[in-house]
């Protein structure tokens, strides 16, 4: 498959009074400095003492493209709602249900941000179904009509995962579109349509999603993809802002995770009829195990992000802080 060389060139530029003002009116952001990539160069200035990325897409003659601005600096006017996140935390760490959390969270309104323990690296689980699916919209750009070719689930898949949080699947010797088994991977979270997509994935396809926006590839020998609450937003972010794949394809990816029927977490408490684009991802050994959600979630006046990553010994108990903490948030927002 031919694809664009796409690799991202992260640019701390000198932001005036017009900049900020452009940032907030754009709902993008991110810090990502990718340094493993030669033509990435870094110019700071400290405005307000604060400074601020912008990362760019490289490969092109003549245009950057702009993909997010972040604010280095958490914004002061979140603390009290890190602070009632953070309470939360540490009351389940002393009772021992939660080993550890990281908490990203982005008010899109105001380009405000703050993050607790966000950059410890959590193992992402079906988190990765975001990116693989934004590589097969990738590919079908590359290729039209890739998503209205037929797979067949032939056979079983051996696997040693054994998901809790069990939904619709795919049914043993029937036939599927890709574009069907998309919606089987992101609405249900269903491992034999994610391996089943597996093996008809372009992987230099897949590596590069993680290259263009600024992350390590993933290791195809490794059974999991660690990642940081902060760059596992990154995700979310562009497919938001509609910076990285087309506007339609943005949609139709956004769609799909709409309709996400995971509701143990997030979603649990909060109104039926609330928008939401979520995806969430489970891992561990039975002993010590890891639920994590990513979130974008739309209010009346305003959008902001969510992700929580957590690390604990029981799934319930870790569904129940995933709740707790999205409902400090909306209630904070709203």
């Amino acid at each position: 498959m031919k694809s664009k060389q796409g690799n991202y060139i992260s640019i701390r530029s000198t932001v005036a009074i017009s900049i900020i003002s452009i940032v907030s009116t754009y709902f993008i952001a991110i810090q990502l400095t990718n340094k493993s990539t030669p033509e990435s160069s870094s110019i700071s200035e400290n405005t307000a003492n604060c400074k601020y990325d912008i990362l760019r897409l490289s490969g092109y003659r003549y245009v950057m493209p702009v993909m997010v601005i972040e604010d280095e600096c958490e914004s002061q006017d979140l603390d009290p709602i890190k602070e009632k996140v953070n309470k939360v935390i540490e009351e389940f760490k002393a009772s021992g249900e939660l080993i550890s959390a990281s908490v990203y969270m982005k008010d899109f309104s105001k380009n405000e941000w703050f993050g607790i323990n966000e950059g410890e690296k959590f193992n992402s689980g079906s988190l990765l179904k975001v990116p693989e699916l934004f590589c097969f919209l990738k590919m079908n750009e590359e290729h039209p009509g890739l998503l209205s070719k037929k797979l067949t689930y032939s056979h079983p898949f051996n696997t040693d995962k054994k998901p809790i949080f069990l939904s619709k699947s795919i049914q043993l010797g029937h036939t599927y579109t890709i574009k069907e088994l998309l919606t089987y991977m992101i609405t249900y979270s269903d491992n034999n349509a994610t391996m089943l997509l597996n093996a008809n994935i372009d992987l230099m396809a897949f590596q590069k999603v993680f290259a263009d926006l600024g992350l390590n590839a993933p290791d195809s020998k490794s059974v999991d993809y660690p990642i940081s609450a902060k760059d596992c937003s990154i995700f979310m972010r562009v497919l938001i802002n509609a910076t990285y794949l087309t506007k339609e394809d943005s949609e139709f990816a956004a769609e799909l995770l709409a309709q996400s029927d995971f509701k143990d977490g997030f979603f649990k408490n909060l109104p039926d009829n609330l928008r939401m684009v979520h995806k969430f991802g489970e891992a561990g050994n039975g002993i010590e195990n890891e639920l994590n959600e990513t979130a974008v979630i739309y209010l009346t006046n305003r959008t902001y992000l969510l992700t929580v990553m957590t690390k604990g010994k029981d799934f319930k108990k870790l569904s129940q802080i995933l709740s707790q903490i999205s409902d400090i948030v909306y209630q904070c927002l709203q």
